[in-house]
């Protein structure tokens, strides 16, 4: 049995809308937070002596849960602490998994180190950026990432992964796929250099810099953080889109094949990126602007943001399942105009699969 002084207090029937960017879902039947490794091995024991699932909650920015809730054990992990390690050409910065992502950036960009710098203003915490290999406006995480701290549910064992091993994707990982909930990410370490211009390779960036600039990290990471304000796409209490859980499509990858078919099927301009395997990263948001549905569509108490067609939102109480209805909705018409199938990009949680969109696939 576990040791009842390194417990921590575990609450009974706390609700996910108080948790989650989006503000629905309903109640996780244990929560516990943990400041500690130890607290963590002690509330992994304990709900494997009650047989309990155990659900890593971070910042809730990339997360639908169901509106019946969670039958099984939340964990928070709110240890912050954040390490730099000279290692001469490079800086192993070491995060743990409670600190808050924007906050890790905007450190390492006043350090002078660059390789997060267009990951600004993305919501949530260090830990759950290796998930789904975020990425942004040019960048992935997984482009800097040295290894991942674990800790694994059923034995407490811990140990730290090669990025080899995490098995990096566009906007996945082993985490997301055959390791989901088999493992707590406890630590990141990423491995920057010091650099005195800023990342710009994407569109939205080129466009606020003149030809020829050679930008520094923090111009870099401003005209991000303004880039994502004007999209709704960072946390502001007082933004009517601000119930979102950010782009909830990802951007979908095909072949040269199908990108040339699509762009030869439209009258205007198709965005398209070419993305070194011969394949081609085609706009999510084009897709779906052009399969019918403008920026503010509503859908009752769900809809989609009034400034980028990416994003659902919750406009005020609304439910899990409005907010799936609008994204099957959304995806069927995309599907049946361009035969591309839109993948969600948030985590599910308390639905009876892990893809609740999956059906038809």
């Amino acid at each position: 049995m576990p040791r009842t002084e390194i417990l921590p207090s575990i609450e009974e029937n706390f609700r996910f809308s108080g948790l989650t960017t989006l503000g629905v879902g309903g109640p996780a039947r244990y929560l516990a937070r943990c400041r500690t490794s130890d607290e963590l091995a002690a509330t992994l024991a304990w709900a494997r002596d009650r047989d309990l699932e155990v659900f890593l909650l971070g910042g809730g920015s990339n997360l639908l849960v169901s509106d019946a809730g969670f039958d099984g054990l939340v964990v928070q992990l709110l240890d912050e602490t954040v390490s730099f390690v000279d290692e001469g050409e490079s800086v192993l910065v070491q995060a743990a998994a409670g600190a808050d992502w924007d906050e890790l950036v905007a450190r390492t960009v006043a350090a002078g180190l660059g390789g997060l710098e267009c990951l600004s203003g993305i919501p949530g915490r260090v830990g759950a950026a290796p998930i789904q290999n975020v990425g942004a406006y040019g960048q992935e995480v997984s482009q800097v990432i040295a290894g991942v701290e674990v800790v694994e549910l059923t034995s407490s064992d811990r140990r730290t992964l090669s990025p080899a091993e995490a098995g990096f994707g566009y906007r996945h990982s082993q985490f997301k796929g055959p390791w989901r909930g088999r493992f707590a990410i406890t630590r990141v370490d990423f491995r920057l250099a010091p650099a005195t211009e800023g990342t710009v390779k994407y569109p939205d960036l080129e466009r606020r810099f003149p030809a020829g600039t050679r930008p520094t990290l923090r111009q870099v990471r401003d005209v991000v953080l303004d880039v994502r304000r004007s999209k709704s796409m960072v946390l502001d209490p007082y933004d009517p889109n601000r119930r979102s859980a950010g782009s909830f499509f990802v951007n979908p990858v095909v072949t040269a094949e199908q990108a040339e078919e699509l762009r030869l099927r439209t009258t205007d301009s198709m965005p398209a990126y070419p993305v070194g395997d011969g394949s081609v990263k085609l706009s999510a948001a084009w897709l779906i602007e052009r399969a019918g549905f403008r920026r503010g569509t509503r859908r009752g108490r769900a809809g989609l943001s009034s400034r980028h067609v990416l994003a659902l939102i919750n406009r005020g109480g609304a439910t899990a399942d409005e907010l799936l209805a609008l994204a099957r909705e959304v995806r069927d018409a995309v599907e049946g105009k361009f035969n591309v199938r839109l993948r969600p990009e948030p985590v599910f949680l308390g639905f009876a699969g892990d893809n609740p969109l999956a059906d038809g696939d």
